[in-house]
């Protein structure tokens, strides 16, 4: 085989893609352009026989290969850990596993970090005790403690006795807090300083380190027993006289945390007061860590994923290319209920056969009735899952608040049951019963509004009552809830009317 039968050199053209897409999509599109021109030329040179040599073509497909593995490892060097596991969930098991053998080492750990829940358990899966050890013996011991659940036992063992013994105590702290608590979130890297001390002298202690802990806008200030006393922020450093003493300049009004607080209030006040740190309490109010912004925006990002996924009936977070049996099993909970609904709504129909074989138009016009109150009765509820999530429905607002959604379900009904009216009497213009037909679907249309809009306000605020999600499963009894009584509300009616 000679240079002419397989040509592959450094001068290929460069992969085109569109300019719209961001560094994660464009990392992305560039890993799956590698892997596909992989393919691609791969195969080319094994259906090349050649028959003179085959061990020289055996050596070629080789070089192939290392050549583009070499330029796929050189393009995830060259990314952030974060688009390095966006890029990993994006891709399918084969070329997941392809792209996560050619990751750097010592880069494995961050990027665990970064990767959701069902990615990163699968990858772990496939590592052994030492690659676990290896990727994560670099980090700190709140990181560790982020990962250490989805850790074998004896590599969390292992790597607790690498640490000292300070990093160990964190470790056990921040291992010991429940998964949506601040403790569970809060790092333990940050700077103190004493209030008896000048400014100057804080200026020399923070030149001394190599670099600032991430998201450091403010040194805390404590006494000689590290209970906290108040803040020092940076720009308040950087302007006053350095012979100023810090207690004359530091903050004492500051937003304080407690370990056990839930991690997503703190962060709804982070967003509240434009925060990019705050500190972390043990009871007696000695200092034991801080929270910052970084953390706050995964608390929010993965509460917004997990309210989306209970709203749809999923019941954990699902790894795009898990396989199809995992995928289906965790969708069957909320599936089993629907089709336990909608045989009670069928039933509901089944009541009233006789009125509509007496007027057939009804079948027609039933699923408008049940369509237009889901529609109307899931943006009450998406309203009131937000304003729970806010803290905003209290004891004191509910009463006015039901009020207000009934009074816009009685406007919309009668505003759009109206219209369905004007509609149904137009189709059915000319017919003994179009008269009828249009007062029928203007009081069915106003009354299941009416239901959609009590259920999307009580649904919610009943789960919270019972200490779940408001937005497991809301959708799913919005829907059954107003076809059933949908379909209800129309049929009765047309009993009366006809």
């Amino acid at each position: 085989m000679n240079e002419q039968d397989v040509n592959f050199n450094n001068q290929e053209p460069a992969i085109e893609l569109p300019h719209d897409l961001d560094d994660a999509q464009r990392a992305l599109a560039e890993v799956q352009a590698l892997l596909r021109k992989q393919k691609v030329i791969e195969s080319v040179v094994h259906n090349h026989q050649n028959t003179v040599n085959p061990e020289r073509q055996s050596l070629v497909e080789e070089l192939v290969h290392r050549q583009h593995l070499t330029e796929l490892g050189n393009k995830l060097y060259l990314l952030h850990p974060a688009d390095v596991a966006y890029v990993l969930e994006s891709l399918p098991q084969e070329e997941r596993m392809l792209v996560w053998g050619l990751v750097r080492s010592d880069r494995d750990g961050d990027i665990l970090l970064e990767l959701s829940d069902a990615v990163r358990e699968t990858l772990i899966k496939s590592m052994d005790s030492e690659e676990l050890f290896a990727a994560t013996e670099s980090l700190d011991a709140d990181e560790i403690a982020e990962l250490a659940p989805d850790l074998p036992r004896d590599v969390v063992e292992k790597l607790a006795s690498s640490l000292s013994l300070e990093e160990r105590e964190q470790l056990r702290a921040a291992m010991s807090y429940p998964e949506d608590t601040v403790g569970a979130r809060m790092d333990f890297d940050m700077v103190t300083i004493r209030d008896d001390v000048s400014l100057e002298v804080v200026l020399r202690y923070l030149r001394r380190f190599d670099e600032l802990p991430d998201q450091t806008d403010q040194v805390f200030v404590v006494d000689r027993l590290d209970h906290f006393k108040g803040s020092l922020p940076l720009d308040r450093l950087l302007v006053n006289e350095p012979e100023t003493l810090v207690s004359e300049v530091m903050s004492r009004e500051v937003l304080m945390l407690s370990a056990l607080d839930d991690a997503y209030e703190a962060a709804q006040a982070f967003e509240r007061y434009d925060l990019v740190s705050a500190p972390v309490l043990d009871p007696s109010g000695k200092l034991i860590g801080r929270l910052t912004v970084n953390e706050v925006v995964d608390v929010i990002r993965e509460e917004s994923e997990a309210d989306l996924l209970s709203s749809a009936g999923l019941r954990e977070e699902e790894d795009l290319f898990a396989s199809v049996w995992e995928s289906a099993k965790n969708r069957w909970l909320w599936l089993g209920l629907n089709l336990c609904t909608a045989f009670f709504a069928s039933r509901v129909i089944d009541t009233f056969e006789g009125t509509i074989a007496k007027v057939v138009a009804l079948a027609t016009l039933m699923p408008i009735v049940a369509g237009i109150a889901g529609n109307s009765g899931n943006q009450t509820m998406t309203l009131m899952i937000r304003s729970l999530a806010l803290g905003q429905v209290t004891a004191a607002n509910f009463k006015l608040l039901l009020k207000k959604e009934l009074a816009i379900a009685g406007l919309n009904g009668l505003v759009w049951g109206s219209l369905a009216g004007l509609a149904a009497f137009g189709l059915y213009f000319g017919s003994p019963n179009a008269v009828m037909l249009g007062l029928l679907m203007t009081l069915a249309v106003m009354l299941n509004l009416l239901v959609g809009s009590l259920v999307g306000v009580m649904v919610p605020l009943g789960l919270e009552k019972m200490g779940r999600d408001p937005a497991m499963g809301s959708s799913v009894l919005l829907t059954f809830t107003t076809d059933s009584m949908g379909f209800f509300i129309f049929l009765g009616l047309a009993s009366l009317f006809f």
